[in-house]
């Protein structure tokens, strides 16, 4: 079992705006991390959540000022409209999936390498050259980009009911082998904490 089960979608731009601050606190503390891609819109039709473009004014206005702020707490670029979001994030996610099983390269440096082709470089996250190169980035295989399809597909759609089983309903979404749970990149130093009250 995993120190750290890591929920995030591969169109968040939270899970993006978290960087690699997740990989830097796990190697802190030596603590693993499952990745565990989500299809995010299923997961909030099925925990009481709303797709961005169907929420209330207010709530869309919000989350734009939030982005802007924690852009500039993060220091990473990010495009406010990105040319190709929403996407198909199943592609992007089933790589991961893939990448996972096989190994040889960076994990985390592969995630969010996708996550900055969605929401910095105006790259579409559906497209094989994409996904290929951020394989070949990250130290993997590219060909994993048309491996594995079936196990992929089981594994995304296993880890959305795992997902709502254990009360994920955002992105990105951490919990500890303890089961707490913490919610948003700006839950990162709340989670470096308590992994170092475990280890205390």
């Amino acid at each position: 079992m995993a120190d750290i089960d890591y929920f995030f979608a591969t169109l968040s731009p939270f899970s993006y705006l978290a960087g690699q601050r997740l990989e830097e606190i796990a190697t802190r503390h030596g603590a693993t991390i499952a990745y565990k891609p989500v299809d995010i819109m299923a997961l909030f039709a099925r925990t009481g959540g709303v797709p961005p473009k169907d929420r209330h004014p207010s709530r869309i206005e919000y989350r734009a000022q939030e982005l802007q702020r924690q852009t500039r707490k993060t220091g990473l670029p990010l495009n406010m409209k990105p040319a190709f979001w929403p996407t198909n994030a199943a592609p992007s996610s089933y790589a991961i999936i893939a990448a996972g099983r096989a190994g040889g390269g960076d994990l985390g440096a592969l995630c969010h390498g996708i996550l900055r082709a969605c929401w910095a470089e105006e790259r579409d996250i559906a497209q094989d050259e994409v996904i290929r190169d951020c394989l070949a980035q990250a130290g993997f295989d590219p060909g994993l980009a048309d491996s594995g399809l079936l196990a992929g597909a089981e594994t995304y759609s296993a880890n959305l009911e795992e997902a709502v089983e254990r009360g994920v309903f955002g992105a990105p979404f951490y919990i500890t082998a303890d089961g707490q749970r913490f919610w948003g990149q700006d839950r990162l130093d709340d989670l470096d904490a308590h992994l170092a009250e475990m280890k205390g």
